[in-house]
């Protein structure tokens, strides 16, 4: 069996004397989605914060790559080859969509290269580049937000929320290009309280609560077994 893209063995992490994390246990496997599933309060937040170096854990291992990465800054993460679009869609409004795309030049990746991942796997993001990115629609603003992750060529893409405030269509949409972007060979974990859409594309589904991972499996599987714990199902 291969080494698993991220591993995470009984992580602990809280908020003063508040546990939020209490002992999660996950692995995506290497070119799988994998949908994280749970209520509002789960934890899923926490796990993505430890997980993209915002957040120190208080006990438990982290590996990616199979590379031990407890505790690693942001930086050292993103040269593993973890990349992040965090809740909120994280765009500079006063830019336009061209030059956001562009500012990931900087990181050293030549600006055509970028300007043609965006355009290839969201041809509307081609139709606005010239538009400020803080008149976009939300679903736009998100299709920038994985743009600019992907130009990264990340090993591993945590989407934290893509659903959150937009259209059940856009999120279709979205949902579609995550598909996309998994046949080129990045493994994803999606974030998301709202299971069945994230579901349709995911190999394998965990779902999290009170803090600790309580199912994983088939989506079908999970889905039939954890309806009652999954509160966004009918999403």
């Amino acid at each position: 069996m291969s080494i698993p893209i991220l591993e995470i063995c009984d992580l602990h992490a809280a908020y003063g004397r508040i546990e939020v994390l209490r002992g999660v246990d996950l692995k995506v496997p290497k070119g799988a989605v994998m949908a994280l599933l749970g209520p509002n309060g789960a934890g899923k937040s926490t796990l993505v914060k430890v997980v993209s170096g915002q957040k120190k854990a208080t006990s438990g291992d982290i590996h990616l790559g199979g590379v031990h990465v407890q505790n690693a800054g942001s930086e050292e993460l993103a040269r593993l080859g973890l990349c992040t679009v965090p809740e909120g869609r994280s765009v500079f409004p006063n830019l336009t969509v061209e030059e956001n795309l562009t500012l990931m030049s900087y990181a050293g990746v030549p600006t055509d290269a970028v300007l043609e991942t965006a355009y290839s796997y969201f041809p509307r993001l081609a139709e606005r580049r010239n538009q400020l990115a803080g008149t976009m629609s939300g679903g736009e603003q998100q299709m920038l937000a994985m743009s600019r992750a992907l130009s990264s060529d990340p090993a591993l893409l945590l989407l934290d929320e893509l659903s959150m405030g937009l259209a059940p269509l856009i999120v279709d949409e979205l949902y579609d290009t995550v598909a996309q972007i998994a046949e080129s060979g990045v493994s994803i974990l999606c974030i998301e309280q709202f299971a069945r859409t994230a579901l349709r594309v995911a190999d394998y589904a965990a779902v999290m609560t009170g803090g600790r991972i309580v199912a994983t499996g088939e989506p079908a599987e999970v889905l039939e077994t954890m309806s009652d714990v999954i509160l966004g199902g009918a999403a």
